[in-house]
Order: structure tokens, then sequence, then C-alpha cells
């Protein structure tokens, strides 16, 4: 989400860009957020009539990021919040009319959607769909590298805080090339590093063997590039670990804590910013479920060391009205159950009434009539009834891995700092943005605020980047100003054409250069257009129990709204890990697909994937023109 903001924000300022990146699927761990988008005194809050300040959106910031906090970061953060949601829903057209108070929070200001689309994927495939139309029609300005890993900066030869552009690697060809401009570094955090030179492993070995929920693209590359050109980390050993990992309900070994999966899927903070409630294994709560995700996760860790395992989080039906979506594909990951009181009571191992007992106290801390015993202010979804035969939606939950507040310093321009002997400056044209970016959240960050942090600061490090090659552009000499100019006269329609020349600062691989624009086709960067707009579903029919054969991950075959596709050189590259379309090797995964993406995402970026459909059936994919 960093990385597509800047590049929207630096085209609409006139700049040409290339975006590099090393997955074949641009989403990173953006696309996978599930609760939205922090925002203070926005236009969907004023009409909801919320009470919402910026300032308060900034003391909340302020006392999350405790003794870490950065106020000029933060300020940065919490002033631009309203518009760059407002940015999403005018430049974007995307739906941010919903909105919910997530732990840490003060007023509900976490923004989404009301489609059936997890936010993070809403916002960061219209970005993503948008820059890839922009590449079709303008390649000229506009050039998507995929597979594409960058390894190292360019620093001039006489002044090593001068950076010149980025030098990269094709991962499929295993060539090697240079691009040449202002570089902003949008390569996310290092919650998913077990490299064998593991940021991890460094700064916070503790936690290493804990679940990650980030894609394993998450290793800290540009921190790593920075860091090794005299760039300075800060709050490297602040990781958050989440509260809400998800554990499938059939894996018991890790249900006892017997064994620890390397990776497992996040439950949204809006589970318990609409009621949610965690319960140990003798049916009590033990904390503020809407406290900071490093309290709360703090409070399992000792009710675990207690033997009060396993934890389980705990929704009432009321929930439903605005978690239908989370809750339909919860359970079908086989994360969540719905099952009644007599039947939860039955699996603690705990009489009915002890639950009664538990949300008596609850209910009555949500009426005003005691003070909840962990601090407890709000109380979404209450009164909180417990009957025998009430549904209620429950999961397993584990501590996991999911973000990290540590990366590379920057100031509040964006500017990435470099240290200068006993004194730090700001690199030239160097910018962060995103997880990379370090010092924005403190000791810890609060739901909402990731993709806020991608968007202000994407943005911020884009009007920085172009307003620096204006500046270098106008201080050429008049002469090569001129030079850059060439008019062209059309005597037949009597049309005078100005084109202004790229100039040295352009953001072009060097080995592309020439007087005029290469067409896309010629280029390593081109333009998927053609094989899009030409795709076509194969007549060849398999039938379900065919697919069914091909239930593995050397193996995986999977059927989407009746097309048949083997998905397993596609494994690797899925932002959401391959263990997502594992699940489903051998089986119709149309209705988890339908939550998640477009129906375009295949003709964009499996087309080769698509075997044919399922006999008798008519495939139903809408393809957008």
């Amino acid at each position: 989400m960093a990385g597509l903001s800047a590049a929207h924000q630096a085209y609409l300022r006139g700049a040409n860009i290339v975006l590099l990146d090393k997955q074949g699927f641009l989403s990173g761990n953006s696309g996978k957020a599930t609760s939205g988008i922090n925002g203070a005194l926005t236009r969907t809050q004023v009409a909801s009539s919320i009470p919402d300040s910026v300032e308060q959106f900034y003391q909340d910031t302020l006392a999350t990021a405790k003794d870490r906090a950065n106020p000029a970061l933060i300020k940065v953060l919490t002033y631009h919040s309203a518009d760059a949601v407002h940015w999403l829903q005018e430049v974007f057209d995307l739906d941010l009319s919903v909105v919910s108070r997530l732990g840490g929070h003060s007023q509900p200001r976490t923004h989404r959607g009301k489609d059936a689309k997890f936010p993070g994927m809403a916002i960061t495939y219209r970005l993503l769909e948008t820059l890839e139309n922009l590449a079709d029609t303008e390649p000229e300005r506009v050039k998507i590298l995929k597979n594409t890993q960058v390894i190292d900066l360019i620093l001039d030869d006489d002044n090593k805080t001068v950076v010149k552009g980025v030098k990269f690697k094709d991962l499929k060809s295993k060539t090697k090339d240079t691009v040449m401009g202002p570089v902003i570094m949008a390569t996310g955090g290092y919650a998913a590093d077990f490299t064998k030179n593991s940021l991890l492993r460094k700064y916070r070995p503790d936690i290493i063997d804990l679940p990650s929920t980030n894609g394993n693209h998450a290793t800290g590359d540009g921190q790593k590039i920075i860091m090794k050109n005299s760039g300075i980390g800060i709050d490297m050993d602040k990781v958050q670990v989440h509260p809400t990992g998800l554990i499938d309900y059939e894996d018991k070994d890790v249900i006892s804590g017997k064994s620890q999966p390397r990776f497992l899927f996040l439950g949204a903070e809006a589970l318990r910013g609409e009621g949610g409630i965690i319960l140990n294994n003798k049916g009590e709560r033990f904390c503020d479920e809407l406290g900071t995700r490093d309290y709360v996760s703090g409070e399992m860790q000792k009710q675990i060391e207690l033997g009060n395992g396993p934890l389980r989080l705990v929704l009432n039906t009321e929930s439903d009205k605005k978690l239908e979506f989370h809750i339909k594909h919860y359970k079908q990951r086989k994360l969540m159950r719905t099952i009644s009181g007599e039947e939860l009571a039955s699996e603690i191992g705990v009489p009915i009434s002890k639950l009664q007992e538990t949300l008596k106290e609850y209910n009555k801390a949500a009426s005003g009539e005691i003070k909840d015993p962990f601090g407890k202010k709000y109380f979404p979804t209450t009164p909180y009834a417990m009957e025998p035969n009430n549904q209620y939606h429950v999961s397993f939950i584990t501590r996991v891995l999911h973000f990290t507040m540590g990366g590379v310093k920057i100031n509040d321009k964006g500017q990435v700092l470099v240290s200068d002997g006993d004194s730090e400056k700001a690199f030239t044209g160097l910018y962060a943005a995103g997880e990379v970016a370090g010092g924005v959240h403190g000791h810890n960050r609060l739901g909402g605020s990731s993709l806020l942090a991608c968007v202000v600061y994407g943005r911020l490090a884009a009007d920085q980047a172009t307003s620096f090659l204006m500046k270098r552009l106008v201080s050429n000499s008049a002469v090569n100003r001129l030079l850059q100019i060439s008019l062209h006269i059309d005597p037949v329609s009597k049309r005078i054409t100005v084109d202004f020349d790229d100039g040295p600062g352009a953001a072009t691989p060097q080995h592309q250069r020439s007087d005029k624009p290469q067409p896309a086709s010629s280029t390593k960067g081109k333009s998927d257009k053609r094989e899009y707009s030409q795709f076509r579903i194969p007549s060849k029919e398999f039938t379900p129990e065919e697919v069914a054969k091909h239930n593995k991950e050397d193996d995986c075959w999977v059927i989407v709204k009746n097309v048949v596709l083997d998905l397993t050189s596609f494994l690797n590259d899925h932002p959401g890990g391959k263990e997502s379309i594992v699940k489903f090797a051998g089986q119709d995964a149309t209705e988890s697909f339908d939550m998640l993406h477009e129906d375009d995402v295949i003709a964009r970026y499996a087309p080769s994937c698509v075997l044919g459909r399922v006999k008798g059936k008519t495939p139903m994919l809408e393809i957008k023109e």
C-alpha cells in the first residue's frame, strides 16, 4: 500500500514512475489487513455524529507509543489522517462508510467498506488495478517490474549521502540492472524474517518461534539495504505481537500448545472491537479486550503460563450485523465455529452457570453498575446474554508476530536519515514509507494505523521526491532547460505540440533510455494488457472427481466459479501465502475466492493456470474489459 500510494501521488504530481516488487503479485501485507484505515474528523465520522478530533487521535497514538513516541512523526500521521481517507474515497471511489472503534482508541475511527471484502484487499486492489491500467495506457510514464528485487542503493561517488538510484535483479532471468532517480523505499517489515541474516533473530530472539501473520516476503530487505549504507535503524526490538492469531479448530496439537506452526491467519481487530470477549479454560475473562495489542497479548501469555489455556474468543450473534463477512470467512477456513452456549460450556469444561456468572458481571460493568475489574470502558453488543440454546461464534486464539514498529529512521518529511560522523543528516534522494520506516508508531501500533501510515507517508514521500526532482530541474542552466523542450508543428492539423524531455533525473532504467519513449512491448516492464485482453477459458472439461485427485501442495488444483485452475506454480506468488490455497486443493474454492478477490485477478495474474471448466457447467467469471 505504501508503494502504491507513493506511485499514484508521484504520478498525479507529474513524475514518471518505475515500481519494483520482488513478488509476482503486488499486494504485500496490506492486502491482508482486516480491520480498516484510521482517520480523525473525516466526513464519514461527521455524518455519523462521532465526536472525534485530530487531537484525540494524536493523544491516543502518543499514549500507545509510550516511551518511544516521536511527536513530530505522530503529528504527521494523525493530522493528515482525514485527508488520507478522503483521498482514497475521492481519487479511487472507495467505499469507507463503516466506522468501528478498535483497541486503544478513544473514538470509533477505523474505516472500512460495506462490501464483502477485507478492507486491506479492497483498498490495495483498487490502487493496484488503477496503476496497472496506467502502465497499460501510459507505458512511457508508468512501468511495473514484478519478480524484481532491489539489491542495493546507487550512491554518488563523491558523496555517499546522495542516492542516485537502485540496483536490482530479475528473479526469473537472474539478470541485474539499474534504475536512476529519487528512491522511495516501501519494502515492508520483517515479521517473517526467518532468513540466515534474520533481523528478528538479531533483535528479538525471544519471540522468533511465534507464528507470523505476515507473507513470507516480509524479510526486512529495505532495512538491511539502507542500514548497510549507513542508514540508521530505530526501535528494531519493537515487534508487535498480536493477540488473535486464529487456530484451525481441528488442529488439536496447536490448540493444546504441543506444536507451533510457522504461519497463522490473523483474526481482525474488529472481532474485539465489535464485542468479542476472551475466555480462559475456567470460563473467565482476564483482560480488557479493547486494550492495546501488547497489553492483551501480555495478559494472554500470563494465562498460558498459569496453565489456563487454551484461550477462546467468543462473539454473540449481535456481532453478525457488522461482522457478517468476517465470520463467514473464518468459518469457511475452519477458524471459527458457531455453537450453543451449552456446547461452549461443555467444551471448556465448566457448567453453563459459570459462563452466566462471568457475563452477569460483564453486563453490570457495561451498564455502569460496577467498575469492570480489568478497566474496560467500552462494551459493544451488550447486554451480552449467555443462554444454553443461544448461538455463539467461537475461535481458538494465540499470540502471533504481526508488525514491526522498528525500521529505518526518517524525519517528518519522510527522508531517510544517515549517520554522518557523530551526527545525523538526511540522505539526498532517499525516502521511506510504510512498515520499512521506524519510529512512526513507537512502542506499539494502534489497529488501523498500518494502512494509514502507508497512505500518509507514501504520499508525503512522493511529494518530497517530486519536489526534489523539480528543484533539480530548475537549477539546471537556461541552456539545458531549453534543450529539453521540443516543438512539433503539424501543417495539416495546424497544431503545435510542446514536448519536455525526461531530463537527467527521470526514473527510467538506464538500458531503456532513448530520445523518445520505448514501446511497452520492448521493455522489461512491459504491459500485460495484450495477454489480459485476450484471456479465454479453454473449452476442455473436468469433473469435480478429477479435480479432487489433485489435492497436494505439489499438485494443487482448485475450482473457482466453475473454472478449473492448476495453481501449483502460483503458490509461492500468492500474497496471502500458499497455505491459503493449499487448504482448498482438490476442492471448490469459489466462496473463499469471492470474499477476497475480484474475478479479473485470474485473468491478470494467473491466466496460464487456467486448465478449463467444470463438466456441464458454465464458467461464471466476470472479467472486466
